[in-house]
């Protein structure tokens, strides 16, 4: 036989061995083998591809294997060993294999793979082993191709968060191993930073590692934390399990166990974590938090807690005990699953002092108001109408108001258009753009404190109602520029209930007896308008200086409004009753308490005129390659407006009106609201049939007034650099409202708000006047590239106090973090310091010291 016969059996001999060697559980069948060797060359190929493949086992593989070696590869025909130098990759399927140098054995059917050392004695070349998210290193390694067995010195496997090291490991036909003198870790580095050491330990792919005594050690120090034997669940996705409860003392609960319980993964849709919390004081909780998911279905979380917050001693005065409970839902469909209707959930929902004993974030301690909603929606006749209904619930933990909506039904019919013809041939006829519209809701409401919200005397008082709206409008263009608007508006409101009023006189008393009727009772109102609107556009523009141009946009409109008077006797909507022993009367809606209003009392006959603008400027910008300018925003908008009603007989003239808003520098809201009234008030405060100018000699005088300026400013190193990846550690680390970047060396976030109101009482004649005004400010800073600074505060100007103030320092200990918080005054005032491993897998073990926040509520 010739060498380069024998050169090639050799070279597929190996290939085979190594497949089996890579995949020992697995079976394919081989198209193509591909070797790349610049140091050897070989003769053509004396045998054929079908003669290749009938030698082969059937079993043999189908993917393509791909090995190369910087050195050299070279063959022992003698003692059949092959040997590949320096820089050895062996690529197959999702497989890697890498060596210094890698020995076939294939008299003994062995792999030998093994370090090399340069002439300083520096090691290079570990194997390192990898297939899909597993991988190892190690020193050498020695397989068994018959026996399926191996075996490996100084080896380092990693999968997922975990790292497991071994001196000596022993590989098995199952591919279960032995471990001799080993360490487990979450720390990547060669010599981590701890470990939890062992001297022997089993380990079953995808299930378990499980060992004898162990002991944890930290900086190579020992410490006493001692335990008989170890296991560390090895199996990918969910695992169930006891979640260890924190520990420590509160001055007013005494010792306690905090959010201890037990993990219970269901299956890969659905896990539930049973916690609680027991203080020796007798106060406890019990919180109850599952995640569901089915794909291309729907997804949520269910977050349910009950806790009894327990102060003083039952024998002594200042004794208190509140049971308080909350719930969170949050449900969302998958789109995909029903594209013609949605179901969805968002709920909040608890008594108001559950947040101020139990918060979970800061967020939650601060927020006051909560809002819930339950939401079913869908599309009917075939897409031309749409049904929705809402169950609603919102809440202030602070004034513990509360308003239920149980439910809210909303069904809409799209715009149509009666006259069009299906076929359109030309232009479209003025009568062919009458659009009409439908709109029904129908909703159950209370309103009233949480403490009441499910008694008999608050149910009674649940209001209802339906409301019917049925639009009719037509646009049309009058001399190109002018849009002529016309519209009918019909409305329909259905009660279940109205009030009756009435003064009743006894020998004793009399009073204004007010009465609830039961029954249907139908309301109806419309009304017609009509308007003319057009927008006109002008700009300036400059030769020279950074301003390029500037750009106004003027919307003027106006238009007549027709409602009749439906407080007359002939609709029934509005009654007289008498309110005092003097006789004086007053008219009253019967419908006041209707969710939807009442109509209107009183005829109205308004013109309304208005002028909308807008300005904007065009600057120099090097910035925009392409134009060269950039949009600058002056004016977002500034409406100015006024009304005149042709139905009353004096004081025709309303109020006029000015809105406007900006935005500068992308930051600053500026927003402002006022009003001037034409008329004289007299000194008792009321309104006369006389113009301001006729008694005081001015157009005006100013009604309502209300300036808001709004600044929400976010600033940070990376605004100041390129686009470039920014320099850092690129760790992040744990903190009880979220992640802290070591990336960004420095951030500032401040928001301001300040509202003026300045309004006209004519009861008391003069100006009441009303200021609200906060700042919070929060930033952090790097003091080195692994520690870190963080603050929250602020300050409210009108309580001239400072607001909640958290201060905060984080340390990057690599595998493990440190976090300080400290907030030194108010409700909260307390510390936390939290030592921890930062990996998920060993979340508990950590050391915390801190105090309770709430020794200083009760």
């Amino acid at each position: 036989m010739s060498t380069t016969l024998l050169t090639k059996r050799a070279h597929c001999f190996f290939v085979l061995i190594l497949c089996i060697f890579l995949l020992p559980h697995q079976s394919y069948s081989q198209d193509t083998i591909k070797a790349k060797n610049d140091s050897v060359s070989a003769a053509p190929d004396t045998l054929s591809t079908d003669s290749i493949r009938k030698s082969l086992s059937k079993n043999a593989i189908e993917s393509k294997i791909n090995y190369k070696a910087s050195d050299s590869i070279r063959f022992n025909i003698s003692e059949k060993k092959m040997y590949l130098y320096r820089d050895v990759e062996i690529y197959y399927d999702d497989i890697t294999l890498k060596a210094a140098y890698v020995e076939l054995d294939f008299n003994k059917n062995t792999l030998f793979a093994d370090t090399r050392y340069d002439s300083l004695g520096a090691e290079y070349g570990r194997p390192e082993f990898t297939q899909g998210s597993q991988s190892f290193t190690a020193l050498s390694m020695r397989y068994n191709f018959e026996t399926k067995k191996g075996l490996i010195s100084d080896i380092i496997t990693h999968e997922g968060e975990s790292y497991l090291h071994g001196n000596l490991v022993k590989r098995f036909e199952d591919n279960a191993t032995n471990v001799k003198n080993g360490l487990y870790t979450t720390c990547d580095r060669r010599h981590p930073h701890y470990e939890i050491r062992f001297f022997k330990a089993r380990v079953i792919p995808d299930d378990k590692i499980i060992t004898g005594p162990a002991y944890l050690v930290i900086e190579d120090v020992p410490t006493p934390l001692f335990v008989p034997f170890g296991f560390f669940p090895n199996k990918k996705g969910q695992l169930s399990g006891i979640l260890l409860p924190t520990y420590g003392e509160s001055a007013n609960r005494g010792f306690f166990f905090e959010n201890g319980g037990y993990y219970w993964g269901v299956n890969d849709y659905l896990d539930i974590a049973f916690r609680g919390d027991i203080y020796t004081r007798g106060s406890w909780a019990a919180k109850i938090f599952t995640n569901y998911k089915k794909k291309y279905k729907y997804s949520g979380m269910l977050n349910l807690n009950y806790a009894v917050n327990i102060s003083g001693d039952k024998k002594l005065p200042g004794y208190e005990e509140k049971k308080d409970f909350f719930i969170r839902w949050q449900h969302q469909q998958d789109p995909k699953a029903r594209p013609n209707s949605l179901f969805s959930a968002n709920v909040n929902a608890g008594t108001s002092s559950y947040n101020r004993y139990n918060p979970s974030t800061t967020g939650d301690y601060l927020s006051n108001d909560f809002e819930s909603s339950i939401a079913y929606q869908t599309g009917l006749a075939r897409g031309r109408a749409n049904f929705s209904i809402n169950l609603g619930y919102k809440q202030n933990t602070g004034t513990h108001e509360v308003l239920l909506t149980a439910p809210a039904i909303s069904l809409s019919v799209n715009t149509f258009y009666p006259l069009r013809k299906k076929k359109r041939v030309g232009n479209l006829k003025w009568y062919e753009n009458i659009s009409v519209g439908y709109m029904m809701n129908a909703q159950n409401v209370l309103s009233t404190i949480d403490s009441l919200i499910l008694s008999q005397k608050s149910l009674e008082k649940m209001q209802n109602g339906v409301s019917h709206s049925i639009p009719i409008r037509s646009n049309v263009k009058v001399l190109k520029y002018f849009t002529w608007t016309n519209s009918l508006n019909l409305n329909e409101r259905w009660y279940f209930q109205k009030v009756d009023k009435q003064w009743l006189r006894s020998t004793d008393t009399a009073y204004l007896n007010t009465d609830t009727l039961r029954g249907f009772f139908p309301v109806h109102d419309f009304n017609v308008s009509t308007s003319l609107s057009t927008r006109l556009y002008g700009m300036y523009q400059f030769k020279k200086g950074p301003v390029k141009a500037l750009r106004h946009v003027i919307a003027p409109s106006v238009g007549f409004t027709y409602m009749p008077d439906f407080g007359t006797p002939f609709w029934g909507y509005y009654k007289y009753t008498t309110i005092d022993t003097l006789g004086h009367s007053r008219k009253y809606s019967v419908y006041e308490n209707g969710n939807y209003g009442t109509p209107s009392d009183g005829a109205s006959g308004k013109v309304n005129i208005a002028i909308s603008n807008n300005l904007e400027m065009k600057v120099r910008s090097k910035k925009d390659t392409i134009t060269g300018t950039k949009k600058v925003v002056l004016i977002e908008n500034l409406t100015i407006g006024t009304a005149y009603d042709l139905a009353r007989d004096s004081l025709n003239w309303d109020n006029l009106y000015v809105t406007g808003r900006t935005k500068l520098f992308k930051r600053i809201d500026l927003i402002y609201n006022g009003s001037w009234d034409p008329y004289y008030y007299d000194t008792s405060g009321v309104k006369m049939n006389t113009f301001q100018y006729d008694v005081n000699r001015r157009l005006f005088r100013s009604a309502t007034a209300k300036y808001s300026i709004g600044l929400n400013w976010s600033l940070s190193s990376n605004d100041f650099k390129s686009k470039k990846t920014s320099k850092g550690s690129g760790q992040t680390t744990y903190h009880p409202d979220g992640n802290v970047d070591y990336t960004n060396p420095w951030s500032i976030n401040l928001a301001y708000n300040l509202t003026f109101t300045n309004n006209f009482s004519p009861s008391l004649y003069r100006y009441v006047k009303d200021t609200i005004q906060t700042l919070q400010i929060t930033g952090d800073v790097n003091i080195t590239r692994k520690w870190k600074f963080g603050m929250t505060t602020g300050f409210d100007f009108n309580a001239k106090d400072i607001s909640y103030t958290s201060l905060n320092i984080y340390r990057d200990l690599h595998c493990w973090e440190m976090v300080i918080q400290w907030i030194p005054f108010g409700a909260r005032k307390s510390y936390n310091l939290t030592i921890r491993v930062k990996a998920s897998v060993l979340q508990d073990l950590k050391l915390t010291k801190k105090t309770d926040f709430r020794d200083n509520a009760f």
